[in-house]
């Protein structure tokens, strides 16, 4: 029992105590527990708790706190016991008001609370609790009288059983599992079919008002003919109409927006971005018609914070509470609806998220498909571009519906001769290296915090691939492991298969590890043996960059390539020396980090892990045990990482000056990503990591990393991942 009203109980007097329970043999021994609860009520602050010493933290999930809002589904109740007995009372009108200037204001209130509760539903709320607190919703037949209101309502409603539709095929909803349940709402009606020519039909009766209303004011006439105004005030026509074409408009283009992306084979992203950019353009004319809206209102005072209507009027037709009932037996969620304009931003960043994946070039080549990926993540896209996404990339068991990913794989292991072989396509590790591809694009599609540990455990599924894959090769061709020139071409197959397959095992360990600090993860006690760990996990990925290009280049020469080729071979080679360059900065800055986080332990004793609960063996554990566990990299534990920082001093660290052979390896990369603007971004992070990190490095050198007056911190200014020391004297 939660004492969240404790201090009010406190202020009044305490009712008389009742007269004692009477013990009775048959039913066991009873205490009276009024005096413990009274001295709570006396003692206890908002939020803490009386329990027994069994009251576990189960328990305490599972507790009803009677009164709270969060836990008490009765607390908000209406006070209707049907959606039928609320309109009866009169809260959903048809029309919405007898007043036809005061029904057109209605109905835009309508639209734009209905459209703060789309965007609170597309951050993991319930539709039950958002889009259907709206009884024109529920009862749809209701509004055929309303031409503007029904248009609007049935493209709504069919737009959000088709993104419902793309959530449920990507099945990225676990993470919001809230998102694609209906508890039985009406999704969808046979009308519904048909919601993009009514609403045409209404667009165009009130376009065709709105030109009216500009030859009328050019012309200076005082009298539409042949048009039936909106509302009674020929003042306000061409306003009224502004504002309700951008709404239906917006509805019209978005609507197209979700059909166009749902297109097999990304056949509908070129038009799908036309439409984003009208839907971009509707939203700022809906900006701009809030300031007319808000001068019509009656309301003085208005509070942005919690309106939701873009004139701040409360909207009519929506209860809160009559779909309670609906929902899963544990309590409702509290649900603040996001107020209009933070709804306005919500929709801005979606369509610009959107507009991303359907400029997406649909390039085939798999590297290029998780840099994508890698980049789309960090702008935090949400639940809804990340499902078309993944239903972009992964359709029918195929990349973009198009490629089979065993062409991916052999395209990546540049074997054009197999393309198309059906014995390399039936390859049982083939299939199966296919199929954890697959996985992992469904995976990088997450939230950030299901990734990484999603990448963790599929990462024990690419070792023991690995393990098959070298079992295999031994089984077949016996211990030989280089390359030799007298190889047949099934041997060198399997070798670079293993060999990719390596690679991308240490791909998902960098990423896995990298993850940690977008998630704040890791102390700064702890950033030594991330760092540690990030240097061999690096390095061992450009040595399989460089296996396999090795390899690649030694097949290609087998075949007998053309004269022609050799000018795309080379322009490859540079990409990929490019490349291994770029993780050449990323080795250097990790190692650097490492052994300086090193030094300040040993000689200083600052960053040392406090020991009070565990121990940093066990730390070390804990972050990296899925790693170990997929042996990734082998031979590596925590002794290793001991050995090796305990072995740090400050003179090795100035001799190997890291951040300084990363400032001379970025002027020749500037020239090799000139056409990459988010490489080039990258390596200025890069460069203004690596010249603090080494001016701070001359000064520790230059003090002393013993000296008591030294203060180091490590933050993270110029690169999410790499931090950058800070030296201060006391």
């Amino acid at each position: 029992m939660e004492a969240s009203s404790s201090s009010s109980a406190a202020a009044s007097p305490l009712p008389p105590l009742p007269p004692s329970i009477p013990i009775s043999s048959n039913q066991g021994v009873w205490a009276d527990a009024s005096p413990l609860l009274a001295a709570a009520c006396r003692d206890l602050q908002d939020g803490e708790l009386v329990h027994g010493e069994n009251f576990s933290l189960f328990a305490a999930m599972s507790a009803l706190e009677i009164m709270d809002p969060k836990m008490d589904s009765g607390i908000e109740r209406s006070g209707y016991n049907s959606i039928e007995e609320a309109i009866e009372d009169g809260v959903a009108p048809i029309p919405l008001s007898l007043d036809r200037t005061l029904d057109v204001q209605c109905s835009i209130d309508v639209m734009d609370h209905l459209f703060s509760c789309e965007a609170t539903w597309h951050k993991g709320h319930t539709l039950a609790q958002t889009l259907f607190t709206c009884i024109y919703l529920m009862r749809m037949e209701r509004t055929s009288s309303h031409a503007i209101l029904n248009s609007f309502c049935r493209i709504l409603r069919s737009t959000c059983n088709a993104i419902i539709s793309v959530v449920s095929t990507a099945r990225t909803h676990e993470e919001e599992d809230l998102f694609i349940m209906s508890f039985g709402l009406p999704l969808r009606d046979e009308a519904d079919d048909k919601c993009l020519s009514i609403l045409n039909s209404v667009e165009e009766t009130i376009s065709r008002q709105l030109r009216a209303c500009k030859a009328q004011a050019m012309s200076k006439k005082k009298t539409l003919e042949d048009l039936e105004s909106l509302q009674d005030n020929p003042d306000l026509e061409e306003d009224y109409c502004r504002a309700l074409l951008c709404r239906l408009r917006f509805r019209k283009h978005f609507y197209h927006v979700v059909m166009c992306m749902r297109k097999p084979n990304g056949r509908g992203l070129e038009l799908g971005r036309k439409h984003v950019a009208s839907c971009l353009n509707e939203l700022n004319l809906m900006v701009k018609s809030r300031e007319f809206l808000k001068s019509q209102s009656n309301i003085t005072i208005q509070d942005d914070e919690n309106c939701t209507t873009a004139s701040g009027c409360r909207p009519v037709g929506f209860d809160v509470s009559l779909n309670s009932r609906l929902l899963s037996p544990a309590p409702p969620r509290a649900v603040r609806l996001l107020n209009w304009i933070s709804a306005i931003g919500y929709f801005e960043k979606l369509l610009n998220d959107l507009d991303v994946i359907c400029a997406l070039s649909l390039d085939p080549v798999l590297e290029n498909v998780l840099h994508f990926i890698v980049q789309f993540q960090k702008s935090v896209p949400d639940l809804v571009p990340r499902a078309f996404l993944q239903t972009l990339l992964v359709q029918d068991g195929k990349l973009y519906g198009q490629n089979l990913f065993s062409d991916v794989i052999s395209r990546a292991l540049s074997l054009p001769d197999i393309i198309g072989d059906k014995e390399f396509q039936m390859n049982e590790f083939v299939v199966q290296l296919g199929q954890l591809v697959i996985n992992l694009l469904k995976i990088l599609c997450t939230n950030t915090a299901w990734q990484r540990r999603k990448l963790g455990k599929s990462l024990q599924d690419w070792s023991t691939i690995s393990i098959q894959l070298e079992l295999a090769l031994k089984r077949e061709f016996g211990e030989t492991r280089n390359v030799l020139h007298h190889e047949n071409m099934c041997m060198r197959v399997s070798k670079q298969l293993l060999i990719w397959t390596q690679e991308h095992g240490y791909w998902i360990a960098s990423r896995f590890l990298t993850l940690g600090f977008e998630l704040d993860l890791y102390s700064p006690g702890e950033y030594c043996m991330v760092y540690w760990y990030m240097y061999v996990v690096f390095t061992k990925l450009i040595e399989k960059m460089q296996l396999r290009v090795l390899a690649s280049s030694e097949t290609s020469r087998r075949k007998g390539k053309k004269k022609k080729d050799h000018s795309k071979d080379s322009a490859w080679d540079t990409t990929f020396s490019s490349s291994c360059l770029l993780l050449q900065c990323y080795v250097l800055l990790s190692e650097g980090l490492s052994m300086m986080l090193a030094v300040l332990r040993n000689e200083s004793r600052s960053f040392q892990l406090p020991s009070i609960f565990n121990t940093e063996q066990e730390r070390f554990m804990q972050h990296f045990d899925l790693l170990q566990k997929a042996r990734v990299p082998e031979h590596i534990s925590y002794y290793s990482f001991k050995e090796s920082s305990s072995q740090a001093g400050i003179t090795d660290l100035v001799k190997y000056n890291f951040f300084k052979e990363i400032q001379k390896i970025i002027p020749s990369l500037r020239g090799s990503f000139a056409s990459e603007p988010e490489k080039l971004a990258e390596l200025r992070r890069i460069e203004q990591v690596a010249e603090h990190n080494r001016i701070a490095l001359n000064i520790v050198s230059q003090v002393g990393p013993g000296d008591p007056s030294l203060r180091v911190s490590f933050e993270f200014t110029h690169h999410p991942h790499f931090a950058v020391a800070v030296v201060k004297r006391s």
